[in-house]
């Protein structure tokens, strides 16, 4: 048995004092954190795993705690123990979102999310969180840029197309730094929603910053793992962008830009997120991302290729990119 799971049911047993229990893998993360179930007979919990030289518990803590007390569905933090990276958590369940959604029930599920995402950003502070800056935007863009293009294909841009993509990188950061700034998750979409009662259950939210209005939205309604068709996520986001306005999140003379706010928004998630897929195949030895990054590509070609700003990206995505992946 690895020496962690010996020390995670040593601690369960000795300092949470629990009853005899099974622990069965529950899911794995894109980090090292690991997640176990606890079943002791009818009753179950979640317990995670994160070393402790590699992942600090401390933030996921404090934000559940704040979550919880604005009234979203988030696990309640039963035992923690900071130094050796363990927690014992509610279960919320094994339904994703991504295991269930279907064009019946999508417009339900989104309608439930965005209500969550708005509780979220209108009844959480944000000013405590770590700032979504200009030097964290730029430094995610890069990922796409180091990881994808140089390291994971192997190719090589001039100096004037390094230049150029740089432009794009400052242009994209510029977008969302003129953006109403509130609490984002990072990654609120159908691997950390879960199908529970209240729906959805939310997970994941260790890494939460003070950001771009725009960026949970994005993440749930353009994902990285499922897709749906343009003029239907548009008429999620506007649905969100209505609600959003009643919050006073975002005020009515917001919507000629809220569209493009939202695209551009789109544009430097799915670069970052192409780059850590790369980077999770080539440095961690986990190549299962790798059948996401098509569609992280697409949505950047599709997106590019509506502003003129953005037409050498599109160029290079649908050019050189697209055909080195294939």
């Amino acid at each position: 048995m690895p020496e962690r799971i010996k020390k995670l049911e040593k601690w369960l047993t000795d300092q949470v004092g629990l009853p005899p229990f099974s622990l069965e893998p529950a899911s794995g993360d894109a980090s090292f954190r690991r997640y176990f179930r606890v079943s002791l007979g009818d009753k179950s919990y979640i317990a995670m795993d994160a070393p402790p030289d590699k992942e600090d518990c401390r933030p996921f803590v404090t934000i559940a705690r704040q979550l919880k007390t604005a009234g979203l569905h988030v696990p309640a933090v039963h035992a923690e123990d900071i130094e050796q990276g363990f927690l014992l958590l509610d279960d919320l369940g094994s339904t994703l979102y991504l295991d269930i959604l279907n064009p019946g029930n999508a417009d339900q599920l989104y309608a439930d999310a965005i209500a969550s995402l708005v509780q979220l950003q209108s009844k959480v502070s944000a000013g405590a969180l770590p700032p979504y800056n200009r030097a964290l935007l730029m430094q995610e863009m890069e990922l796409f840029r180091e990881w994808l293009l140089q390291k994971h294909l192997g190719l090589t841009l001039s100096d004037s197309g390094h230049s150029l993509l740089t432009q794009v990188f400052e242009l994209l950061a510029d977008s969302a730094l003129e953006q109403p700034q509130v609490v984002v998750h990072r990654d609120y979409h159908s691997r950390n929603l879960m199908r529970a009662e209240p729906n959805p259950g939310i997970l994941d939210f260790q890494d939460a910053v003070n950001g771009p209005v725009t960026y949970d939205l994005v993440s749930l309604l353009r994902d990285c793992y499922i897709q749906w068709p343009v003029e239907q996520v548009e008429a999620w986001a506007m649905d969100y962008f209505r609600q959003a306005v009643k919050s006073g999140l975002l005020l009515s003379q917001h919507e000629d830009q809220f569209l493009q706010w939202f695209d551009l928004m789109g544009v430097q998630r799915h670069l970052k997120a192409a780059g850590i897929f790369a980077r999770l195949n080539c440095r961690d030895g986990k190549p299962g991302y790798l059948k996401d990054i098509p569609r992280t590509l697409g949505y950047i070609e599709s997106t590019a290729a509506c502003y003129p700003q953005l037409d050498c990206l599109a160029q290079l995505i649908s050019e050189r990119v697209l055909p080195a992946f294939r």
